[in-house]
């Protein structure tokens, strides 16, 4: 045997060493590869020759090498989806741009797997034709508020065609409803108008408030008035009553008094002899200046002055 035969030999061992350790790495791989570790909140859809198999949940699993392998991995938490923007037309034909989210979990890795090529894109394109459908329903100024009932509308639908795609919708809402600027400025001063009428109703208001509240305070005063006067006249004409009839009463007294001490003996002369010192008392300051007296013919003719008064000396 010469040299190059022994040189083909050994090429050849080369060459089928290099076949059996690449078949025994790719046997190694593919038994590798069968092991599958699922993590919590996964679903694998396993294939077997090509045709759906099973689902494998969160844990340790082995696989055929070959003949089953993972064709799906579906993330079971929940995710949300963002809605561009798009143009939409309300029932009073204003153009409003609608940007929106989309919170949806899988519920079926199998439906979500077969059910539909891409359950996210669809979910998207639903939610957009549903809320463009339900703002041509609305007038422009409803849109605003009527927000809740745009996103329990494209919940319903979604959720009807989610059941088939293996999807649950929990929520959508809208971020932004976005009119153009002219609109967005008659709105404004549309709200601006209302906050000044507002404000004026509110003044005009509290300005009557404040009138009626100023009336009703000067009647009251002047009822307090009045009442305080009619009370004071009524006090006073009874203390002046009072004072009448005890004045009266005390007369009357001195008068029963003096008639029963004239009665008594001597009773007569001690009347006769106050009435002469009253007499006399009555000449006192005729002195003064700038006075001018008038007297009887007989000054001292005391009889004659008490038969003036209608007195008797007797």
């Amino acid at each position: 045997m010469n040299l190059a035969n022994l040189t083909d030999f050994a090429s050849m061992d080369l060459i089928v060493l290099f076949i059996w350790a690449t078949i025994f790495l790719t046997l190694a791989f593919k038994f590798i590869k069968a092991i599958c570790l699922v993590p919590t909140k996964s679903a694998y859809v396993v294939e077997r020759l090509g045709k759906y198999r099973c689902t494998l949940e969160a844990g340790f699993h082995v696989l055929l090498p070959f003949i089953d392998k993972v064709a799906f991995i579906q993330d079971l938490k929940e995710e949300t989806i963002d809605v561009p923007p798009q143009e939409c037309f309300s029932k009073d034909e204003v153009k409003v741009e609608v940007d929106g989210v989309i919170y949806i979990q899988v519920v079926d890795a199998v439906k979500a797997s077969y059910g539909i090529t891409d359950y996210r894109f669809a979910a998207m394109q639903l939610a957009q034709t549903t809320t463009r459908s339900v703002i041509g329903t609305l007038d422009l100024d409803r849109t605003f508020e009527e927000r809740d009932i745009i996103s329990a509308k494209v919940v319903d639908v979604l959720d009807k065609a989610g059941e088939s795609w293996g999807i649950r919708v929990h929520r959508y809402e809208i971020k932004n409803i976005t009119p153009p600027l002219t609109v967005k400025n008659a709105m404004e001063m549309q709200v601006n108008a209302e906050r000044e009428r507002r404000a004026i109703l509110a003044k005009s208001l509290g300005d009557k408030a404040a009138r009626i509240n100023r009336s009703e305070g000067l009647m009251t005063e002047m009822i307090n008035i009045s009442e305080g006067e009619k009370q004071r006249r009524i006090n006073a004409a009874e203390g002046k009553a009072e004072e009448i009839l005890a004045i009266a009463r005390a007369t009357g007294d001195s008068i029963t008094k003096v008639a029963t001490a004239i009665e008594q003996p001597g009773g007569q002369r001690a009347l006769d002899m106050q009435l002469s010192e009253q007499y006399l008392a009555n000449f006192k300051g005729l002195s003064k200046e700038n006075r001018k007296v008038i007297l009887p013919a007989n000054l001292l003719d005391f009889n004659q002055w008490l038969k003036t008064l209608g007195v008797e000396n007797k």
